[in-house]
């Protein structure tokens, strides 16, 4: 079929002069009507076009993104004026106490996504949390503005107290953001003097620090900017204190992602201390330090010691106290001896589940891990934590379940099974990878009765992904992790198991009820949130699904190519046992 388009040429039209107006009589009149009525429609879809840009430019001058951004490439402050600047921040405050009872706690503070302000209280205060009716705290602002203070957590190994404040609207406008005064009640008042140091901004910020025998890790967001952007690690320097005059710098040693170590300090410090991460002076530009909220915190007062095991598993969770219990009881069933597990701010029932399992004599730890975005920083974090009570660490998602066809046979399951999977102690195998079958909805509709194992049974055919088992002391210096696995030391290597060796059920598309809770948030640094019109095309997509939590048509049934009932009959043969309908497992209660 062939196809013609009509073209308008300036021969086709009659051309207007003053002579054909002239004779046109009325007409005439007509079009300087027209033309009149014209300049005037310009003149107001003109009005109509700057008023809408002006509307897109505040609007994005008001969002929290384009704050993020403007900090993200803007000019820090030189190191010196940073670090007095936090000096007033913590010690300016001093112990401030009016008469009515309320005083100023000394702390610092970070802005959060959505506008909050998570604000922490320094080491020396030793604050607890409220639970007096009577203690409000309130969190201040220059012009008078003030927000309730809302208890969020008691951050581990340091012991700190955090809260939450709302940005007041007046300051979502313009940037820098004044760090908001954290006191004991709404009755206390400022002084004329007080100072209003700069808000730290969540993607420019040292947010985390865990120390070994040897060094000192730090978790910072904003100097690496993305995957691949390493900078070398000569461009940093770590800083121990505030004081500009009297802080101890070390040497960086490695820069990978959001992960820097750093040289422990040539003296010996008992106590916390305020740690920062220094970006060197160069011919372009001079020494800046990134801002900081964490604390260098002695590797003895860290945690109580435990008896060192061979197998770990570790795993970041949102909101998952419905799927953790059958996660634990099955890997513990085949080999697992401790779980340790980074809560990421969860609102749920996951405490009392920890705390139901550790009744039972399930060796559990919950980590607290607040900080948004940082699925890699934690778990390099784990591989730290975890190394003196770990040989080995699985690093699993609580949707995962680790298993081999050749259980089929075993009528019960044995605390061997997973180790059966290892190399030998004196193999140079420091990881061990298996890879991922992805199952669908299987036409559920909610969270089946009898866990993920029994309720999902039909996958895609093709293998996705692969999640990994590695020996924590062959982990490279860095602690580069690409959450399904590991960078090793040059020594040792690699191995990629076999499906009909080992293969990993990954639950991942479940019922729309349960899946559509993944829309609120990505835990990944380097994966954009779904709700984001951004990287349509990547894997970390679901295919068929848009940027908004909307079921898509016939839900229940994708991603079913091929069905796979071993899992199922497996656990069912393991935990299930019978009741006056049907059968009931293990993990149910």
């Amino acid at each position: 079929m062939t196809l013609s388009f009509k073209t308008c040429s300036s021969s086709s039209s009659p051309r207007l002069t003053p002579k054909s107006i002239a004779g046109a009589g009325d007409d005439a009149s007509q079009f300087f009507h027209h033309k009149t009525s014209y300049r005037a429609h310009t003149t107001t879809l003109f009005f109509i076009l700057v008023s809408l840009s002006l509307f897109g430019f505040f609007s994005l001058y008001c969002s929290p993104n384009t704050i993020y951004r403007a900090a993200f490439f803007a000019t820090t402050r030189p190191a010196k004026s940073r670090i007095v600047s936090y000096v007033i921040n913590t010690q300016d405050s001093s112990h401030h106490q009016l008469s009515n009872g309320s005083r100023r706690i000394r702390a610092e503070a970070v802005l959060w996504p959505g506008w909050e302000i998570l604000v922490i209280v320094s080491p020396e205060e030793k604050l607890m949390p409220p639970q007096l009716p009577g203690e409000n705290y309130t969190c201040f602002y220059p012009n008078g503005e003030k927000s309730t203070a809302r208890f969020a957590a008691i951050l581990p190994f340091s012991n700190r107290t955090s809260f939450r404040c709302s940005l007041p609207g007046i300051y979502r406008h313009h940037h820098p953001i004044p760090t908001p005064i954290l006191a004991s009640s709404k009755r206390f008042q400022l002084s004329p003097e007080t100072r209003w140091p700069d808000l730290p901004l969540w993607n420019f910020v040292v947010f985390e620090a865990i120390s070994t025998e040897n060094d000192v890790v730090l978790f910072v967001k904003g100097p690496n900017r993305g995957l691949g952007s390493n900078k070398p690690p000569e461009s940093f320097r770590c800083v121990f204190g505030e004081e500009s005059d009297t802080a101890i710098r070390t040497a960086v040693t490695s820069s990978v992602q959001e992960v820097f170590r750093c040289s422990l300090p040539n003296i010996t410090i008992d106590t916390p201390i305020k740690i920062y991460l220094e970006a060197v002076a160069t011919d372009k530009e001079e020494t800046k330090t990134i801002p900081s909220v964490a604390y260098y915190t002695p590797k003895h007062t860290l945690a109580e010691p435990r008896e060192k095991v061979l197998l770990c598993a570790t795993t970041m969770v949102y909101n998952v106290a419905k799927y953790l219990r059958e996660w634990v009881m099955y890997h513990a069933a085949i080999g697992i001896q401790r779980f340790i597990i980074y809560d990421n701010g969860s609102d749920d029932e996951l405490n009392d589940v920890v705390e139901v399992l550790n009744s039972e004599k399930y060796d559990v730890i919950k980590v607290l891990w607040i900080w948004p975005k940082t699925q890699e920083a934690g778990f390099s974090h784990a591989a730290v934590y975890g190394n003196d009570t770990c040989t080995w660490m699985m690093y699993l998602d609580v949707d995962e379940f680790l298993f081999s066809p050749a259980w089929d046979k075993q009528s019960q399951p044995s605390d061997r099974m997973i180790r059966s999977l290892l190399p030998s102690d004196h193999s140079m195998i420091g990881q061990v990878s298996f890879k991922s079958h992805e199952f669908g909805p299987s036409n559920q509709t909610k969270h089946p009765r009898g866990g993920v194992t029994q309720g999902y049974t039909c996958r895609r055919e093709e293998d996705q992904r692969h999640k990994s088992i590695v020996r924590l002391n062959a982990v490279e210096h860095s602690l580069y992790t690409a959450i399904h696995h590991f960078g090793l030391k040059g020594e040792y290597e690699w191995r990629v198991a076999d499906t009909e060796e080992g293969v990993v059920n990954h639950y991942k598309y479940q019922a729309w009820r349960e899946f559509k809770a993944k829309f609120k948030r990505r835990v990944s640094a380097y994966v954009v949130d779904w709700t984001r019109v951004s990287n349509p095309k990547s894997r970390d997509r679901t295919p068929g699904l848009g940027f908004k939590p909307v079921e898509p048509d016939g839900w229940a049934y994708k991603f079913c190519e091929v069905m796979d009932l071993r899992l199922k009959r497996l656990t069912r043969k393991w935990f299930g046992y019978p009741v006056k309908n049907g059968y009931r497992m293990a993990w149910q209660g």
